[in-house]
Parts: C-alpha cells; structure tokens; sequence
C-alpha cells in the first residue's frame, strides 16, 4: 500500500557536520522502443517556476536510498529501482539563500501512479535527456544527470561488447 500523504515538517531532518542540510532525490528513468531511447520524468516546483528531478530531506529514521525513493513517490508519482548513488553535489539555496548537500541517485521506473501525494502541486513529463537538461533549473541537478547518462552509455558499451564476445565463441568438438 503506498502513502498518499506527503511528510512534513524538518524536525527529523539531517544535517552534516558543517549544518548544511542533507537532500536527497532521483532522477527517474526508463526506456523507450526496444531500449534504444532514454527518457527521464522531471517535474514541477511547487511555484511552478521551472522544471527539476523530485528531492528532498533525507530523515533520521532512513537510508538515503529509502528517503530518495520517497521523495520520488511523493512529488513524482513513481516506484521502481533506486540504483546506485550518481554523487553528491554542494549547492546554495536560492529561496533560502542556505547551503544543501545533495545526493542524487538513478531509478529505473517500474510504475507510474495514476494518483500521488503531490499531485495537485507539481505536474511530471516524460522527456528525452537533452530536453531535460534544457528545462532543469538546477546545474547540480544536470550534473547529475550527466553522469547518469554516461553510466548507462557505459553499462550498455559493456553490454554490447560482452554480447559480440559471446558471439565469437565456438563451441569444443566432442570428437
């Protein structure tokens, strides 16, 4: 059963050593014909001023992979697999005018919910990647999606070659 209720209020936030509060997001994924195209979801800010991937504060009583895939569910509307971090990023606030370190990790969808938490402050769309590194307010957050980019360009480069090599080989003669 998933929440329709988002979380609230910063008394289990975390923060570092230096006071900076810890952030985390996603930036979800999936692809498109036969996995030749990759899309992302973005969405809304909640003024509506601009379009980012879904983050927020990372809480006392979970891993970072646990409050990104929450955050993801309660801005986004989706579930799927938090893969490994993409890194962590410093950045300063521009509503806020404070320090965040943030850290963003890929998620491979696996459902979209026809209803979320957020659904009636934020909208999502589904875009190719150069689109999204148009509309993203945030460099930290192109950044990110840069490296996931290039993980999955280099997954898929071993991929295929593994595949030619597994074509190469000819089976032993029981002769």
């Amino acid at each position: 059963m998933v929440s329709l209720v988002s979380r609230t209020g910063r008394q289990y936030q975390r923060y570092n050593m230096g006071g900076c509060r810890q952030v985390v997001g996603c930036i979800p994924y999936r692809f498109k014909n036969d996995f030749e195209e990759l899309e992302v979801l973005v969405i809304s800010s909640q003024k509506g001023q601009g379009m980012l991937f879904p983050k927020g504060g990372w809480e006392t009583d979970e891993s970072k992979e646990e409050a990104a895939l929450r955050e993801t569910l309660e801005e986004a509307g989706v579930v799927g697999k938090v893969e490994g971090e993409l890194g962590k990023w410093s950045f300063k606030s521009k509503r806020h005018g404070t320090f965040y370190e943030g850290y963003m990790f890929p998620l491979l969808v696996k459902e979209q919910l026809d209803s979320w938490p957020e659904e009636s402050l934020r909208s999502r769309k589904w875009m190719n990647v150069e689109d999204a590194r148009e509309v993203c307010q945030h460099s930290w957050m192109k950044e990110a999606l840069d490296v996931l980019v290039h993980r999955l360009t280099h997954s898929r480069r071993q991929v295929n070659e593994n595949d030619d090599d597994e074509e190469l080989v000819v089976p032993c003669s029981l002769n």
